[in-house]
């Protein structure tokens, strides 16, 4: 049985992107198996305590440093978004919903390289609607799911129970019962990985 990795994730987190963008090789070398859980990031910070880095001037100028090296790093466009920050809470539903139709990996894709390669304003429901579109999905049945109050009980569940796992900000890792935050811990990811029988 391959081992799991669980990848808890905001669309609204650039280097949840960037991981992201990390995670089928990762998945090929190792032979595990990545499992998605999305997450309400606003509702960790609000839990936890914590703030976007974005909100600390000088924190937000490095970051915006440190992307690009990433993003040099992996071969990859750097992640944008001229409307960042934008409130992500219809976009993390639409996952729940995405999830529930059986169409999670088309969805996942689309909004990821829509929100970070495209810069799209995804506060705005029609253009989120568009994306969905053009990605061949149903985005009026996904819409309308996301307004479900399962499915907004699921992704409150979701943040609290990665609350109480420890998780205070995203791209999040848990191999096994062991965390490991931010995409530059994805080495250690590996490893614990190919550590596992």
């Amino acid at each position: 049985m391959a081992s799991e990795l669980e990848f808890f994730f905001d669309y609204g987190s650039p280097f949840s992107y960037l991981a992201d963008t990390q995670l089928k090789g990762l998945a090929e070398r190792s032979g595990a198996r990545v499992v998605y859980r999305p997450l309400l990031l606003g509702g960790v910070f609000k839990e936890t305590g914590n703030i976007s880095p974005i909100s600390i001037e000088a924190k937000r100028k490095y970051i915006m440093t440190d992307l690009e090296r990433w993003a040099k790093r992996y071969g990859v466009p750097a992640p944008h978004n001229p409307h960042f920050p934008i409130n992500t809470m219809r976009l993390m539903r639409g996952a729940i919903a995405a999830e529930r139709a059986g169409v999670f990996a088309a969805y996942h894709r689309a909004i990821f390289d829509a929100f970070w390669r495209e810069g799209l304003n995804l506060g705005e429901a029609a253009i989120v609607r568009g994306v969905m579109e053009r990605a061949g999905l149903d985005a009026e049945r996904i819409a309308a799911a996301s307004e479900e109050p399962a499915v907004k009980d699921a992704l409150r569940a979701a943040t609290e129970a990665a609350v109480a796992r420890g998780v205070f900000g995203a791209p999040t890792f848990f191999v096994g019962d062991e965390m490991f935050w931010g995409n530059d811990r994805l080495m250690f990811v590996e490893q614990a990985l190919s550590a596992r029988p």
